[in-house]
């Protein structure tokens, strides 16, 4: 049965468990082998004071880390004080997979579920394909876990727009079909222009679109590596970013703290701004992450 708008509301996932306010969550991506598993884990262990509203673990393109993302996301949920969001996809699975994908979550007591439509197998540049007995859009798979009970489901949306969408007013009004289909907040892609953050509430809010929209960040501790994932994702590192950053070369303290200091920055505007939360792409590493929440200091706790 398909939840109402009071029964759907975000209210809870921009507080921590406990109940109080929390202006921040953590995503992170499932580890490939055992000493990155680890990593993860001191990562989670390390964030976990700092009570974030939500924590979720990522799908690898063309849903290739499903059975980590679930196990992780599960044992998050069992093993730990914080609220994980479950991640699914589209791609690559029919209507009766990701039913029971959705029953896994359910079981395993998470009612958080963030739907994307997906990357195909070798990321973004590659066409799209749906399921032959799947969905393809994310509005259908928000509708399709609305259908199957009382969750509260997120969405994502950005700020560059999506690679395929036309124009950014196409993209803008693609993320409010998909808040009328019953998403009750959007996560964004990560970007380093506030400007770019308001500019698409302010698009969205034209096409109908309330729900709350939480800035997605990402702390640059090595240029190469982030603009390579920029460039993957459609986004780019803005070249006033890149300026600041490419005469620290090789330094790898230097670049972190430039770059620890350019998202405290963004994420200081956007607070100040209205944004309802801030969510942080963590790369399974917890250093940045919480230099940055120490440096918001009252704005974020």
């Amino acid at each position: 049965m398909s939840r109402g708008p009071e029964s759907r509301s975000p209210g809870p996932l921009l507080e921590a468990p406990g109940g109080s306010r929390s202006a921040c969550s953590f995503e992170f991506f499932p580890p490939k082998d055992d000493a990155a598993e680890r990593r993860l884990w001191t990562a989670i262990r390390e964030l976990e004071p700092l009570q974030p509203a939500f924590v979720s673990v990522t799908y690898g393109a063309g849903g290739s880390t499903r059975d980590r993302t679930i196990r992780v996301t599960e044992r998050i949920a069992t093993d730990t004080i914080l609220r994980p969001v479950g991640h699914l996809t589209c791609v690559g699975h029919s209507v009766a997979e990701l039913r029971t994908i959705i029953g896994q979550y359910a079981d395993a007591g998470i009612h958080n579920l963030l739907a994307l439509r997906g990357d195909m197998p070798g990321g973004p540049s590659q066409p799209w394909e749906a399921h032959p007995e799947g969905i393809d859009h994310a509005v259908r798979l928000v509708e399709l876990i609305c259908s199957l009970g009382d969750f509260c489901v997120g969405v994502a949306a950005f700020p560059e727009k999506h690679p395929e969408a036309a124009d950014l007013d196409v993209d803008a009004r693609f993320l409010a079909a998909k808040a009328r289909a019953g998403a009750a907040f959007a996560v964004t892609q990560f970007f380093f222009r506030a400007d770019d953050y308001f500019a698409l509430v302010d698009r969205a809010a034209r096409y109908g679109c309330d729900i709350p929209v939480i800035p997605g960040i990402m702390p640059i501790t090595n240029l190469r590596q982030v603009t390579r994932m920029a460039e993957l994702s459609g986004s780019e590192v803005p070249r006033e970013v890149v300026e600041r950053l490419e005469p620290l070369g090789d330094d790898p303290k230097a670049v972190r703290a430039e770059g620890i200091e350019i998202a405290t920055r963004l994420c200081d505007r956007l607070l100040e701004g209205g944004a309802p939360s801030l969510h942080f792409y963590t790369l399974n590493r917890s250093t940045a992450t919480r230099q940055i929440h120490a440096n918001l200091g009252a704005l974020i706790g």
